[in-house]
């Protein structure tokens, strides 16, 4: 989500007016849920997804009539019948979508954007707060404002109550809508995905570095030798770093708790070097791949090196959730799927 909203800064501090299309509520067998969003350029062009398809389609022709009319609007969709064969649904369901414009020569546009693409796992507690109904929107030229775990806010004016009933939303994943005498909001809790440091640069590497871009992960690739860390076998990649040993190679990561490490190297030897490592971080997530029988041999070579029991009990290993998984395609789901649920947790403490 933070690649988002610094897309969206960019193009308003370029001049350039963009439609924000946000799912406010879904039900059933929506496309997507609640807190989905797309930008919508003048040309046509998106950015982000709120579940393709008719419904998608249909919603950047609303932001076609945004465009024009210069008024935000929120629609509501019922997917069944052909509406449901159409978007790849089965059961149905409902979505309703908040359509607003995003004008560049307000500041407060791109100022709150630009804020939420800079948010760190230590700004947990952050919340997204925009004006769907109600209020003075037109004075203002924004109807949205980043309110942070401090209680100060960029963007428009929040009313005191409006501030502290948005801030007792702030904390968990999904987005909720608040009802006051001013106005109808939609209240979202901001936080950084997290950052993916994967260590090894193989055939599994390459397949999970790819599912981590899908689900708003932000990916580093580490291996000691440049054929295999290149960005033509990772350019999804937001950095790739050869290192000269992987010995040392975490010494100048930003590694935090919002860091997530995945040990996939290409021999034993490596993956103890990078795990004893990574033991000594504050990692929110340390994985490694191998057999139980590979794990037991590693452990035991860092416990005779002081590393301890409890050091290790932080450790995801055989990495992956177990879903019987052979082929690299299918190692890097089980990876992913682990990743998301560990993320969850996180964000839920």
């Amino acid at each position: 989500m933070n690649d988002f909203f610094l897309t969206c800064a960019t193009l308003l501090e370029n001049k350039e007016d963009v439609v924000m299309v946000t799912i406010t509520d879904h039900g059933g067998s929506s496309p997507r849920k609640a807190g989905s969003k797309m930008l919508v350029r003048r040309n046509g062009a998106i950015a982000g997804t709120i579940g393709g398809g008719i419904f998608e389609a249909q919603a950047i022709q609303i932001a076609r009539e945004v465009f024009q009319s210069g008024q935000a609007t929120i629609k509501g969709f019922r997917f069944s019948g052909k509406d449901v064969a159409g978007t790849d649904m089965i059961c149905g369901g409902r979505a309703e979508i908040f359509v607003d414009l995003l004008r560049s020569c307000c500041p407060k546009n791109a100022q709150v954007c630009r804020a939420i693409s800079g948010l760190t796992r230590h700004d947990q507690g952050a919340c997204l707060v925009t004006r769907l109904a109600g209020g003075l929107e037109q004075e203002e030229g924004t109807n949205m404002a980043l309110l942070t775990r401090d209680k100060k806010s960029v963007g428009m004016t929040l009313a005191e109550e409006v501030m502290e009933a948005a801030f007792g939303l702030s904390h968990g994943r999904f987005p909720r809508q608040i009802k006051m005498d001013t106005g109808t909001f939609l209240c979202e809790p901001m936080h950084n995905s997290g950052t993916v440091y994967i260590f090894g640069a193989g055939h599994v590497s390459q397949k999970l570095a790819h599912l981590c871009t899908f689900v708003d992960f932000q990916t580093v690739i580490i291996d000691d030798r440049e054929q295999f860390a290149n960005s033509e076998r990772f350019p999804e990649a937001r950095q790739i770093i050869v290192a000269d040993t992987m010995d040392n190679c975490m010494e100048t990561l930003p590694v935090s708790s919002d860091s997530y490490l995945v040990i996939v190297t290409r021999g034993h030897v490596y993956d103890a070097a990078v795990l004893a490592q990574a033991l000594r971080t504050d990692a929110g997530y340390i994985g490694m791949i191998g057999s139980k029988r590979k794990r037991d041999t590693i452990y035991q070579h860092l416990l005779r090196q002081g590393i301890s029991e409890e050091d290790l009990a932080r450790v995801h290993s055989p990495i992956g959730i177990a879903i019987a998984s052979e082929t690299p395609e299918e190692i890097a789901v089980s990876i992913i799927a682990e990743l998301i649920d560990v993320r969850a947790g996180l964000l839920d403490a």
